[in-house]
């Protein structure tokens, strides 16, 4: 039993999962302010250009409730049984999700660009050409592998 806590404790702190546990929270705290940047600024704004629509208020009755139609709010179709079709509570979570695959879209993209601006030093070669029969050959070797010619020794021109 203890061996099992200790292989539990190992996977808990690994960085890669306390890496994911903060993407989750930070994910999670981001989602809430999408979901208020869509309810709470864009849809009004949307709503004034296609006529004063309140997306959240866009719903069909199914099926009447204990207490029969006209339902002025979503709320009060829930509240009295009704079955409903929630059209402006999807639309809400499509554009939602594109906002934040819109987000999270830039930051790879950001991100992508940082690892390619990289600059990487210039790695040194590791053959060269015998300047006898010109193939490649180990850049320490000293004596090539194909003509055997000494390679330490300088070409007589």
């Amino acid at each position: 039993m203890a061996k099992f806590f200790q292989e539990f404790r190992e996977f808990a702190v690994k960085g890669n999962v306390v890496d994911m546990a903060v993407g989750i929270i930070i994910g999670g705290a981001f989602t809430l302010i999408v979901q208020s940047l869509v309810r709470d600024v864009m849809n009004p704004v949307i709503g004034l250009l296609v006529g004063g629509i309140d997306f959240s208020r866009l719903f069909f009755v199914l099926r009447e409730g204990s207490v029969s139609a006209p339902y002025a709010t979503l709320a009060e179709a829930q509240a009295a049984g009704a079955v409903t079709l929630n059209l402006g509570l999807f639309l809400n979570a499509v554009v939602s999700f594109t906002i934040v695959a819109l987000a999270v879209f830039m930051l790879v993209r950001a991100i992508n660009r940082l690892k390619r601006e990289e600059v990487e030093a210039p790695k040194s070669p590791v053959e060269k050409a015998c300047p006898y029969c010109f193939m490649t050959v180990p850049i320490k070797a000293t004596r090539c592998g194909h003509c055997t010619s000494d390679l330490s020794a300088p070409r007589e021109a």
